[in-house]
């Protein structure tokens, strides 16, 4: 088993220290931490970095943190820690403007169909940034229409997992060959499948709104989708000038 890198390691003790001052904290650090919508009131601008330091939940902080440990370390070795520090921002970044680029899409989709059906643009933001929707658009959007204009506009995005795609991009872009498994199907599979293979499930269903379970999803699918291209042009770029060879120590 590889050693945990410095890099590495400095980024488990940040997201650890994230978590456990948030569960002290409570809501009102999501409120100032986490990625809201860029035309919510809620919304900051540093929030487009410090969302990758914010989870959810246990479980959501401890497979991001189990990826981090298993496919940075890997890179991190050979890369050297300021590429490597470079890379996984780069992703998050990534991630999060494509989340933030499909939520304005839907959300201005709903807001035109609304405007068009005689309701106010300020009533409809005002409502919106109290946190609460008029039962009316419903019948205008439709119910999955409406959990998802509503959706991108409240929901905020948390979690290092834009910045962990991007990782398993790399690593099968360095690594094809190495096999995979996910822990509920260990059937080892090699990187090259594996991974555009899970990008296929996340498009599948940010494209449909939808989970594996049904019902709304509540996974930002298109900031994994956006770190992971972020992650592959990268690799292209560095593979085509040779850039790969060089560490940044």
């Amino acid at each position: 088993m590889m050693n945990i890198t410095p890099t590495v390691k400095q980024l488990l003790i940040i997201n650890i220290l994230f978590f456990i001052g948030t569960q002290m904290v409570g809501e009102s650090a999501y409120d100032y931490l986490a990625l809201f919508f860029i035309e919510n009131a809620k919304f900051k601008g540093w929030q487009i970095l410090t969302h990758m330091f914010m989870h959810g939940g246990l479980m959501h902080i401890a497979f991001n943190m189990f990826a981090l440990y298993s496919f940075g370390s890997a890179l991190e070795h050979f890369w050297g820690g300021k590429k490597f520090l470079f890379f996984y921002i780069s992703c998050g970044l990534g991630a999060a403007f494509l989340h933030t680029g499909v939520n304005y899409y839907l959300f201005h989709n709903g807001l035109n169909t609304l405007i068009e059906s005689g309701f106010s643009k300020t009533d409809v933001f005002n409502l919106l940034n109290e946190g609460k929707i008029d039962t009316r658009w419903t019948e205008v959007l439709g119910a999955s229409g409406i959990e998802r204009f509503a959706g991108s506009f409240v929901s905020p995005a948390v979690g290092a997992s834009g910045a962990i795609y991007g990782l398993l991009v790399a690593f099968a872009y360095m690594f094809p060959n190495a096999e995979l498994a996910l822990m509920f199907i260990p059937i080892p599979i090699k990187a090259k499948y594996f991974v555009p293979g899970l990008l296929m499930v996340d498009l599948f269903f940010g494209v449909s709104g939808q989970s594996i379970f049904g019902g709304a999803s509540g996974i930002a699918h298109f900031a994994h989708i956006g770190g992971a291209i972020i992650g592959f042009f990268m690799m292209w770029y560095w593979k085509k000038n040779q850039f790969d060879n060089n560490r940044w120590n």
